[in-house]
């Protein structure tokens, strides 16, 4: 009942600052332009328009889905903390976890409604225009659940941050800094790794490991390991065949029971 009473608490939160509405947008709008901007292959590759979709909104949604989780976390506890609200919270009959357990639904409620509206209108326009099939439809509510999960890998890690940082504005920093490193210099410097080694061991052994256990990398390579078709639009069937099927999902899943337990440490030090 306490997680529930801090769920709706941060619904209303939510609701007021129209973060839902903002975020169902933004997914919506990024999703729409990628489903038909990309949808030129379907007639070279022999796939609908829906699998190619899906291939774009995966790509749209490893940059997309952390940076919408971690605006929303990075002053889960910092803004309280600034607002002076924090000691008051502190001082209701509810654990820390049991705090942090119901902002973080609250915060998962809002992206999975973004994602589900986003991701699911863009692939209705997609199978409406350009057909559909059995495989594909699979693929798109996969791309959905995975891109949730994703989200709540990096609504953890906001709030962790959130609780080590001394101010918002601190936060705010360290999570755009976070995002940076998780979605954009860890494949660059796995790049560069790549072209030093000169096809050698770590080329051929440890590079698929490195990669899928970055979360985002995961998520990229479950929802392609998980169909053909989409991984032949995305470039990546060799690193997704690479590695054994329950690699990626795996990383993935244990990201957030790493996260919360990040977080919930770093709250349990945080003085109010």
């Amino acid at each position: 009942m306490r997680i529930l009473a801090i769920f709706r608490a941060e619904m209303l939160i939510l609701r007021r600052n129209l973060w839902i509405v903002m975020a169902t947008l933004i997914m919506l709008a990024f999703a729409l332009a990628l489903s038909f901007a990309g949808s030129a292959p379907t007639g070279t590759l022999g796939v609908d328009m829906l699998t190619v979709s899906v291939a774009s909104m995966t790509t749209l949604s490893v940059y997309l889905a952390p940076l919408l989780a971690l605006m929303m976390g990075f002053d889960a506890i910092s803004g309280d903390r600034d607002r002076g609200s924090l000691a008051l919270l502190l001082s209701y009959p509810a654990g820390r976890a049991e705090i942090l357990s119901g902002k973080f639904l609250a915060h998962l409620t809002a992206l999975s409604i973004a994602m589900t509206i986003g991701f699911g209108a863009a692939g209705a326009c997609a199978a409406w225009f350009g057909g559909a099939g059995a495989e594909s439809l699979i693929a798109l509510a996969r791309l959905i659940l995975t891109s949730i999960l994703l989200g709540a890998v990096f609504l953890l890690l906001g709030y962790c941050l959130s609780a080590l940082s001394g101010s918002t504005t601190a936060a705010a920093g360290l999570s755009a800094g976070l995002w940076l490193i998780f979605v954009v210099l860890y494949d660059l410097a796995l790049l560069g790794a790549v072209v030093m080694d000169s096809d050698g061991i770590f080329t051929q052994q440890l590079f698929p490991w490195v990669m899928v256990a970055n979360p985002a990398d995961a998520f990229r390579l479950w929802n392609i390991a998980a169909s053909e078709s989409v991984a032949l639009t995305s470039g990546m069937a060799g690193a997704a065949a690479s590695l054994p099927a329950w690699a990626a999902p795996l990383s993935l899943l244990l990201w957030p029971v790493l996260g919360f337990a990040l977080a919930r440490t770093a709250f349990q030090r945080l003085e109010p």
